[in-house]
């Protein structure tokens, strides 16, 4: 038995910040970071409240510790908010949700938040509308992926307004996480229906405004098909799950700071290489993640006749795509170079992330170890 819902109320499109005017009259806590802030965007968001007491918690970063998300809890307490509005990237999305799941666990007298926005600032993560949240032990160096259904945001609001002005490099990098979502949601062990008709249409949109995106960040329309695309890939793996993929992207982050989404972009190829496992075939028997390939590769019209050649065809189309938005090829010109200990540390995190156990193959230490070995050549 699966299971697919949807909870979180979307308001989509340009002017759809207008939807907090309905905010009135509340004590809001609004999460982001000190960049956003100093932007100018939380004021902006927060000039569509009406007669509220605002307040603002804005030491969200990259990545963030456990530590970030005490100092938040003490922040939502002494704001006495009972409004919570995340304004920013996969990071502020993450700690605004895990602040308001910990604190209502730990003091559940003290805090009475009725409404939870997530305002997203980039087009990559579909933190707006899934229930889990990635947070950083710095202490062991290690992601810690969290999963509750009461982490997913109640509202979520995706104004592409909000997005024209992130850097091309951000826009690659949150945008091939975006491509990730939708294809290891595709390939998962948990796709169903509906989470494939979610993939599909967040995929083949992917594909063809991502680049425009990049190219020229005040397309308004590609902005606004890639901030759905991430919402609708973020619903898919919400419900199917992720992968190896994803797996190893963050013990690559939390060991080495490798922005997630160019991690993701670097790994694709080689874990796409792996799940469909085309060496293994014999009589034309192939698996259902080589299979599936093979249908996306069709969809965005790839030559894919065969089995082979539609997987083969998606690889490239991939690695192209990684070119056009100047992501580099392999680990070792991003600059992270890695040791055969770094190897051993990363394969052993990797296959104990929770996004792992989705994979449709079940991977081994060495199979890890073999696709870094890839990535590094």
């Amino acid at each position: 038995m699966k299971e697919f819902s949807v909870s979180t109320k979307i308001f989509l499109g340009e002017g759809s910040l207008e939807h907090l005017r309905s905010v009135k009259g509340k004590s809001v806590l609004i999460v982001t970071d000190d960049f956003i802030y100093k932007s100018g965007t939380a004021k902006k968001v927060a000039d569509y409240l009406t007669d509220c007491r605002v307040s603002y918690f804005k030491d969200v970063v990259s990545d963030p510790p456990t530590e970030i998300i005490s100092a938040g809890i003490k922040s939502l307490l002494k704001a006495d908010a009972d409004v919570m509005i995340a304004v920013g990237g996969g990071s502020s999305l993450d700690t605004a949700k895990v602040i308001r799941n910990m604190a209502e666990h730990i003091c559940p007298q003290k805090v009475h938040i009725k409404e939870c926005f997530a305002v997203p600032t980039t087009s990559g993560t579909g933190s707006e509308v899934t229930e889990f949240a990635v947070i950083t032990d710095r202490k062991s160096h290690t992601k810690i992926p969290l999963h509750d259904v009461s982490l997913r945001p109640i509202t979520a609001i995706l104004d592409p307004s909000l997005v024209v002005s992130a850097p091309p490099s951000v826009t690659a990098n949150t945008g091939m996480d975006v491509l990730t979502h939708a294809i290891e949601s595709y390939v998962s062990v948990g796709a169903n229906d509906f989470t494939d008709a979610l993939a599909e249409k967040a995929f083949a949109m992917t594909v063809k405004y991502l680049p425009l995106a990049f190219q020229d960040g005040s397309n308004l329309f590609a902005r606004e098909k890639m901030h759905n695309a991430s919402c609708m890939a973020g619903l898919a793996f919400n419900s199917a799950g992720l992968g190896l993929n994803h797996g190893i992207a963050h013990a690559l982050g939390a060991t080495l700071h490798l922005p997630h989404g160019k991690a993701n972009a670097i790994l694709l190829p080689y874990t796409i290489e792996y799940n469909a496992n085309l060496p293994a075939c014999g009589n034309g028997i192939h698996s259902a993640a080589a299979q599936r390939y093979r249908k996306l590769a069709k969809i965005i019209g790839l030559p894919s006749e065969t089995v082979m050649m539609g997987v083969q065809h998606l690889q490239s189309m991939v690695a192209n795509l990684n070119r056009v938005l100047k992501i580099p090829a392999d680990l070792k010109s991003a600059g992270t170079p890695l040791t055969e200990t770094l190897k051993n540390e990363i394969a052993e995190t990797a296959l104990k992330d929770t996004t792992t156990a989705s994979n449709p193959r079940v991977p081994t230490k060495q199979d890890i170890i073999d696709i870094l070995n890839q990535c590094c050549e």
